[in-house]
């Protein structure tokens, strides 16, 4: 059977490191116990050692980082956790994941919310910020989500200038970095940052089932899950402090274990390097794309602000048939709403969807040979 040619990173990114493999079955082999329930530490080292290495990445030590199973996971444990009341204006980006818009919409069964979105040019998908800056002004923030780039269109949004206007009206602010962790490099050392979500498996090239949010400690959202921490275990309460406040119960150390092995891979090859490459391989996909007059290609006008994601409408098709067809030729991407509705009305492309095809640091030749071959076949079968 040939090899697939894979674009459909943005859901999960493949293949690994082969250090990552190589790593994950050598240590669960071999020191794969639990973490925090025994005398031998190593299993303890390896989690501290991979929190260190986050914190590092994000060039902010004096962080803390919170493991979970998922960036859903950690997401629901931000937001259910805050203290929100009635009337909170709670400002969201119009790209934000049904991970974000579903917790916000149960949150409006049980308070009043307003929930207000952020203003993007919908011709060239670039944040207002004069318009935000005036939005904050009408309406004060509480809570702003933002998903650092969108993984409909790819679309960066400037977290820095907007949690700087935000944190001046007292505003928790959260970032969705599941696109963009392990990808563009971003310094969160400012206490504009609340909370900052990452996913594992996507881009910091590790294994599914870790996830989680780095976060100041200043503000503690009440827990989720109750359950043993292991340790202080005659209180009957959680501990107070964190990570273990929200770490209850056994860790998935085989994934925790992925991600040191990944989080090493990315500092030896340097984080501006894995996105050059990205950047690369996106512009090959744009050259691809561009070939044929029958696919709409739906991405930001400046294509510096953007990750390697691409939306895409085919001429006659919807995307699940051209999704189909493209998996029959051997080439891996995905249709539909991606899990964000709220983009795709935004972009004119519900409820429809759109064709997604998104690239990584291990795109080869080989990847844009098959699919311009697939996309030759579309054209001339149409």
């Amino acid at each position: 059977m040939d090899k697939i040619a894979y674009f459909n990173n943005a859901a999960t990114t493949f293949p690994k490191p082969e250090e990552v493999y190589s790593f994950v079955d050598k240590f669960y082999r071999e020191s794969g116990l639990n973490s925090g329930r025994g005398q031998n530490n190593s299993t303890s080292k390896l989690t501290q050692d991979a929190r260190n290495l986050l914190l590092e990445l994000f060039h902010c030590p004096a962080k803390k980082v919170v493991f979970t199973p998922s960036a859903t996971a950690a997401i629901n444990v931000i937001l259910q956790g805050l203290p929100i009341t009635d009337n909170y204006n709670i400002y969201i980006s119009p790209f934000e994941h049904n991970a974000v818009t579903r917790v916000i919409n149960y949150l409006q069964g049980l308070y009043k919310l307003n929930v207000i979105t952020l203003s993007v040019n919908e011709k060239n998908l670039t944040y207002d910020l004069e318009k935000i800056r005036y939005q904050f002004t009408e309406n004060k923030p509480n809570i702003v989500i933002i998903s650092h780039a969108s993984n409909v269109c790819g679309v960066i949004a400037p977290i820095t200038e907007i949690c700087a206007m935000s944190h001046q009206y007292g505003s928790i602010n959260v970032i969705d970095m599941c696109q963009t962790a392990g990808l563009i490099d971003t310094d969160l050392s400012s206490n504009i940052y609340d909370f900052v979500v990452f996913a594992g498996h996507k881009t910091l090239y590790a294994t599914f089932g870790i996830a989680g949010f780095i976060c100041n400690g200043d503000i503690k959202p009440k827990p989720l899950i109750y359950g043993g921490a292991g340790f202080d275990s005659a209180n009957p309460n959680v501990p107070d402090t964190i990570p273990e406040r929200y770490e209850v119960g056994s860790q998935n150390i085989m994934a925790i274990a992925g991600l040191y092995a990944a989080l090493s891979w990315i500092k030896k090859t340097g984080i501006h390097c894995i996105y050059a490459k990205e950047k690369e391989n996106y512009s090959k996909l744009v050259a691809v794309l561009s070939e044929f007059d029958n696919i709409r290609i739906i991405t930001p006008s400046d294509a510096t602000n953007t990750v390697g994601v691409i939306s895409c409408v085919f001429d006659s098709y919807s995307s699940d048939n051209i999704g189909q067809i493209l998996s029959q030729q051997g080439v891996e991407v995905r249709t539909g709403l991606h899990c964000a509705p709220s983009a795709h009305k935004f972009l004119g492309t519900f409820p429809a969807g759109t064709v997604r095809f998104s690239v990584s640091y291990f795109n080869t030749d080989y990847d844009f040979a098959k699919l311009r071959q697939a996309l030759d076949y579309i054209d001339e079968n149409s």
